[in-house]
Formats: C-alpha cells, structure tokens, sequence
C-alpha cells in the first residue's frame, strides 16, 4: 500500500496510508446503494402525493427538494461527516488537504463539481489515470482542492477529538496556548498519534520546537509530555474563553 508524506502548516512531516484506488471504487459503488435506496424512497413519497391528488405545482416543488440531496449527496456528506461519504465510512477512508488538517467547504465543492470529469463522464477512467499518474492519491478534483483519500485509524474515542472538557479544577500549565489556534492544535494532536504508532520520533521532536516557538516559551518538559500538556491547557483555554 502507497503511504504519502505531508508536510503540514507547522513544518512537520507525517507519513500517511493512501487509500488504494480499489477502496475509493468500493466507496463510490457503496455510495451509490445509498442513492439508489433513497431514490426509491423520494419515489414512493411523490407517488403517495400523487394518489393524494395533491398539485403538479406542490409535487414538483416536493420532488425538486427532496432529490436535491441526491445531486449534492458527495458534496453533502463530506461537508458534515469530515471528508467522510457513507461508502467512505465504511471502509474507513476520508478526504484531507495535503497539510495533514481538515478540508474546508470549498475543497468539497471543488472535488464534487470535478466529478462530473473525473468519474461521470469517462466512468471513473480519468479519476484512475490520474491517481495512478499523480503518486499522491489524487484524481483531478483532488489536485484542484489540494486534497487526497487516506485510510483512517481505528475508530476514535471521544479523548481523541481536538477538543474534549477538561478535568474540574485544572490548572493551566502553560497560558501561551491563546497564541495556537484550533488548526495548531489539531495538527499537534494528529502528529503524536500517527507519529508514536509509526516511532516517529524527530517528528514528535520537530513538532515540539515548532510549538515552543509559537508560544514563546521554553521547558524541560518531555517533548510527548509536553505536547500532551498543550492539548489539555488548550482544551481548558478554548472552553473557558
């Protein structure tokens, strides 16, 4: 399996398994079940009005809202699942930007209006040329929003979200957290869970020094014990703030 290195907003490098072409087909063919079952869904409420002898007005309006959600479905799920379809939850992939953060609204829009070259004029031909031409995982789509597929890890607890309520009366260690932002602190997060299953320390170590510079502070701290330190004084920080 392909594996690609990031080289995220803060200088560091983490490497990342790509999601293999044979995933990202499975993902769209599971995607469009989903389609399908909610088309015949959409389908039986219209024929219910229909037998209802309600308008042509009010049932094009109906069916025009309801099948809205089958046009915009990629761009939709991605937007409020993290980069994640159902087909892609399902076998555990998701869309990030090459910095290693979470893509925003207008990365999913532009891989969503690219499909139409990528997969659904050509069936998916272009969309395998080029993430086998482009080494990075990425179909056209992708190369505009600056994105690619990657495997997940193993599900995540609530502990592994960026921001999780802080222990009552804890005390803030390190006040210069308010110079990171949520992105820093995301970033941070993701570095030390990839790069401790991966025994990547000089990134754990580079990481470190970014972020002591960032918050203009030094310590004798572990770099693991420190970096932990930040997260919980961040998290502490954002909910008192």
């Amino acid at each position: 399996m392909d594996n690609i290195k990031i080289q995220t907003t803060q200088n560091v490098e983490i490497e990342y398994e790509l999601a293999s072409i044979g995933d990202r087909i499975l993902a769209t063919l599971l995607d469009l079940v989903f389609i399908i079952a909610y088309s015949f869904i959409v389908l039986f409420v219209v024929s219910l009005l229909a037998s209802a002898s309600k308008s042509e007005t009010v049932i094009g309006a109906i069916s025009t809202l309801l099948f809205l959600p089958i046009m915009l479905y990629n761009v939709l799920c991605e937007t409020f699942f993290q980069g994640k379809s159902f087909g892609k939850m399902i076998l555990k992939i998701k869309v990030v930007k090459l910095d290693g953060t979470q893509a925003n609204f207008g990365a999913y829009v532009l891989r969503w209006l690219l499909r139409i070259i990528d997969i659904i004029l050509f069936q998916g031909a272009v969309a395998i040329l080029a993430i086998f031409a482009n080494g990075k995982g990425q179909r056209i789509g992708d190369m505009a929003a600056g994105t690619t597929v990657i495997k997940m890890k193993q599900s995540a607890s609530l502990n592994d979200t960026i921001l999780v309520r802080p222990k009552p009366n804890y005390n803030l260690v390190f006040p210069e957290v308010s110079k990171l932002s949520d992105t820093d602190v995301a970033i941070i997060k993701e570095v030390i869970q990839v790069s401790m299953r991966t025994n990547n320390y000089t990134a754990i170590e580079k990481l470190t020094n970014t972020t002591k510079a960032t918050m203009g502070i030094t310590t004798s701290l572990p770099n693991a014990q420190f970096l932990s330190t930040v997260i919980q004084d961040y998290n502490h920080y954002s909910f008192d703030k």
